[in-house]
């Protein structure tokens, strides 16, 4: 038996996914008459459809960024208190959770990041991730006067000490 070559690029599961809304709305009927095309059944019935299959995409992204939230708190639960936050430990399951909700956007061409996505990952910060500080001090720029101080004063310094060095030699004497 001949191994099965994969022919198309997805078009053909876009297309059935489309096919499967209009059945589903009533928007093709098998057996009945089809009326003549209006104005207004030009204008209407499309956008009508693409409503409802938007209506579709935002419902499988939600189910399906369920089942990505619910497989995450699975692996979380593996984790104990005190490894919560160590990178090491969480960066898997928190990989996962985002290239899931990011996978599941990219396929139903849902657009991310949205909402829905960022609401799962807030979720997971604040059930998770909120008790987690800083362990070494976060350094921070020194306030403007001092840094304008610390700018200033090496380049004060410099003519004072080319000065100071064409003084000193202006004597003829070699030093030792």
């Amino acid at each position: 038996m001949a191994p099965r070559t994969r022919t198309g690029s997805g078009c053909l599961s876009r297309g059935l996914l489309l096919l499967w809304a209009l059945l589903g709305t009533g928007q093709c009927h098998m057996g009945a008459e089809a009326e003549p095309f209006s104005q207004d059944a030009r204008t209407s019935s499309p956008v009508r459809a693409l409503n409802w299959t938007a209506q579709l995409v935002e419902e499988m992204y939600t189910n399906n960024t369920q089942k990505c939230w619910e497989h995450f708190v699975n692996l979380m639960s593996n984790v104990t208190t005190s490894e919560l936050c160590e990178w090491k430990v969480i960066s898997r399951p928190y990989s996962m959770l985002q290239e899931c909700l990011e996978a599941w956007a990219e396929y139903l061409q849902y657009g991310y990041p949205n909402a829905l996505a960022e609401q799962y990952i807030f979720q997971s910060h604040h059930r998770y991730f909120h008790n987690c500080t800083v362990e070494h001090r976060v350094l921070f720029d020194p306030p403007e006067d001092v840094l304008l101080a610390l700018i200033i004063a090496p380049i004060c310094l410099i003519p004072f000490l080319v000065t100071l060095v064409i003084w000193r030699s202006k004597d003829g004497k070699a030093q030792p």
